[in-house]
């Protein structure tokens, strides 16, 4: 896993990413999830730590894209 370090670098090493045992960016990557399903993961993840009801109202405008590309695709 990557040393992120103790969170004071906010570009790099971001304190909102520093929490738990699980580190975002590399999950995601592992996964192999796409542009929005990693978004979705993002900001539900560190919604108690950075912007709270912001970032998860992001995480439900990705949630609606990927619910619309399915129904685009479905129909």
């Amino acid at each position: 896993m990557r040393d992120w370090g103790d969170g004071n670098d906010p570009i790099n090493k971001p304190a909102h990413y520093l929490q738990g045992k699980v580190e975002v960016t590399p999950t995601i990557a592992a996964l192999g999830l796409d542009f929005c399903e990693g978004n979705v993961v993002k900001y539900v993840c560190r919604h108690r730590h950075k912007n709270g009801i912001e970032d998860l109202k992001k995480a439900q405008a990705y949630l609606r894209m990927m619910i619309e590309n399915y129904q685009w695709y479905d129909s």
